[in-house]
């Protein structure tokens, strides 16, 4: 619930502390902001767009691959490496639906923050988990979210922000970062059309967080999946090449609508992270507040 991790939010106008008072969310010098009625809030600042925030089919795509269990394993996998102590916090940015961050609090007592620009994704993230509060914002600028606040940072299949992400780390804190390997979802993406993992991924990752973090371990984890036509096309209509297809490539248009089930290899790297620098060196370099 947003009650449940308000002292780790920040105001995304002035930086201050955030208090609750009926169905606003204000700090000290008044700014406020509405709560939503399927209990999130929105702390983007100014008139900032949402850009290309995940539209509604893309969230509910996702919601449905996901909660049919195709990617269980590597949400498991994520819980063990991510996983903070009672009363910690986990920040999730990108969080979509709260799936992931949900898997890695589980019963340990953790608190969670879903952060996401799609207000779609975090009316469902905000459904979660019971100790997790969801809020709309940009993870590319500023996040409203307290200097040294969170334990663990996850970050699946989104915007990476380096700076960000070490300044709201605590002394001790790590980022686990999830990428889709080289050859994930290959037959379908030969099959289908869809666009493949870039071969300067890890690179680009790299020039994102390294000057912020030091890499402490990587992994690959792959395995295999049985998908339907509608599991495919669940797939195909939560990922990137949905942005990508017209009416002309919807399912009953593209060879999915009707296809036997098939075997499916999904294949990812987690990367664990440790900050270079205190949040504190952080924050002083370049303050969140002039973005």
């Amino acid at each position: 619930m947003l009650g449940d991790v308000l002292d780790v939010l920040a105001c995304p106008v002035c930086g201050g502390g955030l208090a609750v008072a009926g169905q606003v969310v204000r700090c000290a010098q008044r700014h406020s902001f509405d709560v939503a009625r399927q209990g999130y809030v929105s702390l983007l600042s100014g008139s900032r767009s949402p850009g290309t925030a995940d539209t509604a089919a893309m969230v509910a795509a996702r919601d449905d691959f996901l909660s049919a269990g195709h990617y269980a394993p590597l949400a498991a996998r994520l819980a063990e490496l991510a996983a903070a102590p009672s009363g910690g916090v986990v920040l999730d940015a990108g969080a979509g639906t709260g799936y992931y961050l949900a898997a890695v609090l589980g019963e340990t007592g953790a608190r969670g923050v879903a952060l996401d620009i799609s207000k779609h994704a975090i009316r469902r993230a905000a459904r979660a988990h019971p100790l997790a509060g969801a809020v709309v914002a940009d993870v590319w600028h500023g996040l409203p979210v307290k200097d040294a606040s969170a334990d663990v940072v996850i970050n699946v299949f989104a915007p990476r922000n380096g700076a960000e992400f070490a300044r709201v780390l605590r002394p001790g804190g790590r980022l686990v970062v999830v990428t889709p390997a080289a050859g994930h979802l290959a037959s379908l993406v030969e099959r289908l059309g869809l666009l493949s993992v870039d071969e300067h991924k890890e690179r680009r990752v790299e020039e994102r967080l390294g000057r912020w973090f030091t890499e402490v371990s990587g992994e690959r984890l792959e395995f295999g999946m049985t998908l339907d036509a509608d599991a495919v096309a669940a797939v195909v209509g939560m990922g990137p090449s949905a942005w990508h297809r017209d009416r002309a490539d919807a399912p009953e248009a593209s060879g999915v609508s009707g296809a036997p089930a098939e075997t499916v290899t999904a294949s990812f790297v987690l990367t664990t992270y440790s900050p270079c620098l205190s949040s504190k060196a952080i924050h002083d370099q370049a303050s969140y507040l002039t973005d």
